[in-house]
């Protein structure tokens, strides 16, 4: 039996090149970087080493890096401190965003006298960009847009360049979410008209519970967690000196490799969809997903032309074939809810099929997709004569 690894945007394998560097650092820089000693400097050299390659890479000044556990911290910090700090009354944001920002957003609304619309979304699951124009133009009332740059499940792009523009004409600040997005795509952050992002490591091949929030200069952020003045004073707690190393050594190796990565990847997620068409009749692709040109190369959300019924055992049944991918869709989620984005833009009968994500890194090859597209292809026929 194969094993076959396809969930690489709810996280990726690590590269041994930063496993390393990290083992290094742990084993020789454990000095608190707070402290003023020799081994507190060394370790607050590391740190500030890594903050300045993450900046160099983004276009972007040190001082606009600030380190955090990852992209949900990062999101609540800019979410939290729009409301508490810059006197945003008002968030504009879409009913399929990551969790880390709608359950946030809806927690502020419980807590503070604030506004929060939703913008429309096409049939395709992109932003309606005329319809938050009308919204920034409806209200003078100060207002965060947060719209993430890449979605998570369905891999539509949004054009981050003119929402940030639209934001800036009527005076809006711009959060996005790009978790999906740095790590996997050439970012200006200086040229982007964007005040906040969120990024997290272990979605390019760096460690989990380490990521950071890009925050324009000059905005006024304050602290999210309160203690000691680490990172400018924004956030406080004793830095995780191997987590940040591994960060920017992943971070330094994929901008470094990217376009090689990026050709050899969006190559893989090209073969899968020409043979997932060619060996599935009727099989949909939900989002832009499907699109090589609209939709991010990481991944693809395939609907598959089987009944609620029947489809019950698919995740079980490609799990025992050691192929690992994400559900998408009410009837495999043990929810009634099931994902949020897919019950946003999908019809009723796609949503009654199921939906799953496979997601890809330089890590898969051509042979891994093939045995996934035979392994569904299989299920299906079986259970169609079942």
């Amino acid at each position: 039996m194969k094993n076959v690894y396809l969930d690489s945007a709810a996280t990726t394998q690590m590269r041994k090149e930063v496993v390393d560097r990290m083992t290094d650092v742990l084993h020789s820089t454990f000095g608190n970087p707070s402290s003023t000693h020799t081994f507190g400097r060394s370790a607050k050299a590391i740190v500030e080493d890594a903050r300045k390659t993450i900046a160099k890479y983004l276009n972007v000044s040190a001082s606009e890096i600030i380190f955090t556990s990852g992209g949900t911290e990062a999101d609540n910090l800019a979410l939290n401190s729009a409301i508490r700090d810059l006197d945003v009354k008002r968030i504009i944001t879409s009913k399929i965003e990551h969790h880390a920002v709608l359950y946030t957003v809806a927690q502020l609304k419980n807590c503070h006298d604030i506004e929060i619309e939703y913008v429309d979304l096409l049939e395709d699951g992109n932003v309606d960009l005329d319809d938050l124009e009308k919204r920034l133009k409806a209200s003078n009332q100060k207002t965060l847009v947060s719209l993430m740059h890449i979605n998570n499940e369905i891999g539509n792009m949004l054009d981050i360049e003119k929402t940030g523009n639209l934001c800036k004409e009527y005076n809006a600040l711009f959060h996005s979410d790009t978790v999906q997005s740095i790590g996997h795509y050439e970012m200006d952050l200086k040229a982007l008209p964007v005040d906040f992002t969120a990024v997290s490591a272990h979605k390019f091949h760096g460690p989990k519970g380490v990521g950071f929030a890009y925050v324009r200069k000059n905005t006024g952020v304050k602290p999210l967690i309160f203690g000691g003045e680490q990172e400018r004073g924004v956030r406080a707690g004793t830095e995780g000196v191997h987590n940040i190393v591994g960060l920017a050594e992943a971070f330094k190796i994929a901008y470094d490799n990217l376009a090689e990565e990026k050709a050899y990847t969006t190559n893989l997620k090209k073969h899968f969809i020409e043979q997932l068409k060619a060996n599935i009749p009727n099989v949909k692709f939900n989002g832009t997903s499907g699109s090589l040109d609209k939709s991010t190369y990481t991944l693809v959300n395939v609907c598959l032309p089987i009944s609620a019924e029947k489809a019950g055992m698919l995740l079980f049944q490609l799990d025992l074939k050691g192929i690992a991918c994400s559900k998408g869709s009410a009837c495999q989620s043990g929810s009634e809810k099931g994902s949020h984005v897919l019950n946003a833009i999908l019809p009723k009968e796609d949503l009654n099929r199921p939906s799953i994500r496979f997601s890809f890194s330089s890590f898969n090859t051509k042979e891994d997709l093939d045995y996934v597209v035979q392994t569904l292809s299989d299920y299906i026929k079986e259970t169609a004569t079942a």
